[in-house]
């Protein structure tokens, strides 16, 4: 299926033979695990992970794809097929228990982001994820504070595990070519909320908060999400410069600066 009749799925499908085995070799020993795939397209990796992995389950949204995946792989019951919206996807009904689970996928670029904070809003699901996205990206959710493109995508990350890159792809490797690079990122689920004192839900709240507007200090940031300008001056933690933007700043110094502000 061609992008020009589905532009909006953003379908750029991979089709580098040396490519395809990487990204599956990637994710490691799968014979006892169950693997999830975002996005299988054509199943260029899903054709190799099928003969890896214990259960492999697909998530695919384009209709016609997801039923000529069901065909091509009608002789393998562990192969299932479910046809749907990433974003949308129940986790823990998909996997039944079997868990931790691994996720490899190539990512429409245009919800790379939100399918990113999809996994880690079910980070205790998964123990690795091998994931393709725009160069651009990758470079965001790997960078390190105080670089230009760090910023609460790289943060996030961060918070829920250790990333790397290890691939990066010209257009030619797909069809039809996108217009951009591609990188592979290998991501192992190591959430540091407990190291850092810090609770899941209320310090990613305060992270989106402290990244609102990338120019602005840290300081004007959380003034202009509502929190006290008395108590922001009486409360800031000395370790914490108070000129400093987030992007400068490391985890350690946000949660410090998170929990001085909770009290």
């Amino acid at each position: 299926m061609s992008n020009k009749r589905k532009p909006k799925l953003g379908q750029n499908f991979l089709v580098d033979d040396e490519a395809r085995h990487r990204i599956a070799d990637a994710l490691g020993d799968v014979s006892a695990k169950t693997v999830i795939e975002i996005g299988p397209g054509h199943g260029a990796i899903t054709g190799i992970l099928a003969e890896r992995a214990k259960r492999l389950i697909c998530i695919e949204l384009d209709k016609a794809l997801a039923n000529e995946l069901r065909f091509k792989f009608r002789d393998h019951a562990h192969v299932e097929i479910a046809e749907g919206d990433v974003l949308k996807a129940q986790f823990p009904f998909l996997l039944k228990g079997e868990t931790p689970a691994s996720v490899v996928g190539n990512l429409p670029y245009y919800i790379t982001s939100d399918i990113l904070l999809t996994l880690f809003a079910n980070a205790v699901l998964f123990d690795r994820a091998v994931l393709m996205m725009q160069r651009e990206v990758a470079d965001r959710v790997a960078a390190a504070p105080g670089v230009r493109d760090y910023g609460l995508l790289s943060a996030t990350a961060q918070m829920y595990g250790q990333t790397e890159t290890i691939l990066t792809l010209p257009p030619s490797a797909f069809s039809p070519p996108p217009e951009v690079f591609s990188s592979v990122v290998r991501l192992e689920f190591a959430p540091r909320f407990v190291e850092l004192g810090v609770d899941a839900v209320g310090f990613d709240s305060f992270l989106k908060k402290s990244f609102g507007q990338k120019r602005k200090t840290l300081g004007n940031n959380l003034r202009a999400a509502g929190f006290d300008r008395e108590k922001l001056e009486r409360d800031w933690p000395e370790s914490v410069p108070r000129e400093a933007r987030a992007e400068a700043l490391t985890l350690e110094q946000m949660a410090t600066m998170y929990r001085a502000l909770a009290g």
